[in-house]
């Protein structure tokens, strides 16, 4: 049986990424799980999936937007810009306002350069900068292009010892540290500022509203509740093709193109995914061909 497709899970805290690929590859019975962008152990949320030949799909994951709700903790800086960190210093929020808030979250709304946070899994001379610094090294890293659709104040509040928990959502590209995010605000402000909750609610249009729990999984919730062709229909555009070149391109041939730009799903007649093509030269060629051994004859 084909158990090929994608889940989107609602990630625990207290659980890495891998970890939660080590339970579905249990419950699917399948080495072939991967997943669409890592979740720090302290975060919650989104977490995408896929099993079998679906896991080739997750690559046109990799740049999708994303959105967050969080809680930023000002007047207190930690070694890991979150509550997992030892502290590093701070200063009394107290005399901090909304007004400056808002206007410190501002400054990192719209197309940014942004320093990722030094326990990042970015690689430094081929190690991760995070090990990097769990072994005392002084990590810099070099800012990075990144844009923060829409960054917005939800709710403030005072927290006795001079800190100021501000709950934030946030719209993003793929590779915004929200950690980093919280740190420069404290920067800015002149008290030091970490996060401390995370949680995705959105991945591309993958959403908290189909996610399903691992504890729902275990009690027997369907493992793999979208097919590779209902994946792909969520992330790329389509294109249907007639048997004779559906054979065509499950085995790996180009078909005539249509003038398209950027890659897209390709499906039989029957609905099958057959493949991702992009085209070149005027022909519509595989960049990964999908289709089950026994869909192309």
């Amino acid at each position: 049986m084909d158990r090929a497709g994608f889940v989107v899970v609602d990630k625990p805290a207290g659980m890495t990424s891998h970890d939660v690929v080590a339970r579905l590859r249990r419950l699917a019975g399948t080495r072939r799980v991967g997943h669409a962008g890592t979740l720090d152990p302290m975060a919650t949320g989104v977490l995408v999936l896929a099993i079998g030949r679906a896991t080739r799909l997750l690559t046109y994951l990799t740049g999708a937007d994303k959105e967050y709700h969080a809680t930023i903790r000002l007047g207190a800086s930690t070694v890991t810009d979150d509550a997992e960190g030892e502290p590093t210093g701070g200063t009394s929020a107290d005399a901090v306002t909304e007004a400056q808030v808002r206007k410190g979250l501002a400054a990192q709304t719209g197309a940014i350069q942004q320093v990722p946070s030094a326990v990042s899994a970015i690689k430094i001379n081929g190690q991760r900068a995070y090990k990097r610094v769990r072994d005392g090294d002084e990590v810099s890293l070099p800012p990075r292009p990144v844009t923060v659709y829409r960054l917005e104040v939800d709710a403030l509040r005072r927290v006795p010892g001079g800190l100021l928990d501000v709950d934030v959502r946030v719209a993003c590209s793929s590779g915004t540290y929200i950690r980093a995010i919280a740190r420069d605000l404290g920067a800015g402000l002149g008290v030091g500022g970490h996060l401390t909750a995370l949680r995705r609610t959105r991945v591309a249009d993958f959403t908290l509203a189909e996610a399903v729990t691992l504890d729902a999984l275990l009690d027997g919730a369907d493992p793999v509740p979208l097919s590779p062709a209902a994946a792909a229909a969520r992330i790329l555009p389509g294109r249907t093709v007639d048997a004779d070149a559906a054979r065509v391109l499950g085995h790996g041939g180009s078909l005539p193109g249509e003038e398209r730009t950027g890659p897209y799903a390709v499906y039989g007649p029957d609905g099958t995914l057959l493949a991702v093509a992009a085209e070149r030269d005027g022909r519509a060629r595989p960049q990964i061909v999908l289709a089950p051994a026994d869909a192309t004859p």
